[in-house]
């Protein structure tokens, strides 16, 4: 066998159907789209179309506040980490960070970093590293003799884009 032998198992690719290619190909004609009709005319796309109707999502009410500039962190309680302990899925003598905690499969998600919250209990020594931690989880964690240390925030880009500029303005006044 050599590279150009090589084939798709037979029926393992089909051939896209050809429309309005005459009667005999069983899609001439109309190509398939009926009779008369908007639907059947070129450069039409009627998503939620009511045929004149109020389409019902301009009819349901607007709820609510969708912010956009809210952090999504991913959530993980104290007693997790000390069932993942407890179950040798997390190594209690070394540094718990967010890697650590996802390759424990203990977090998932949370583009902006994970999140410690103070649910359950915990006791194991453990030095906890996230970027960030309620109040309750905190004490949680120094009551059983840990620590938690909470990243710094990253600083936003239009933060930054400020920061550059005065820079640049001290420099060229120097």
């Amino acid at each position: 066998m050599k590279l150009n032998d090589i084939r798709d198992n037979e029926g393992a690719r089909k051939g896209r159907m050809r429309v309005g290619r005459g009667i005999g190909s069983g899609k001439g004609k109309t190509g398939g789209r009926g009779q008369k009709g908007q639907k059947s005319r070129s450069g039409v796309a009627i998503k939620g179309f009511e045929g004149g109707q109020m389409p019902l999502h301009m009819r349901l009410p607007k709820r609510g506040f969708n912010n956009p500039f809210a952090k999504d962190y991913a959530e993980v309680n104290t007693g997790m980490i000390q069932k993942f302990i407890d179950a040798k899925k997390l190594d209690g003598k070394k540094d718990i960070t967010e890697e650590a905690l996802r390759e424990a499969g203990l977090v998932r998600g949370g583009k902006d970093g994970v999140r410690l919250l103070g649910k359950g209990d915990i006791t194991a020594k453990a030095k906890i590293i996230v970027t960030g931690a309620t109040k309750g989880a905190i004490a949680a964690v120094e009551k059983a003799g840990g620590s938690v240390e909470v990243l710094a925030k990253p600083q936003p880009e239009h933060e930054k884009k400020a920061a550059r500029a005065e820079a640049n303005k001290a420099k060229k006044a120097k």
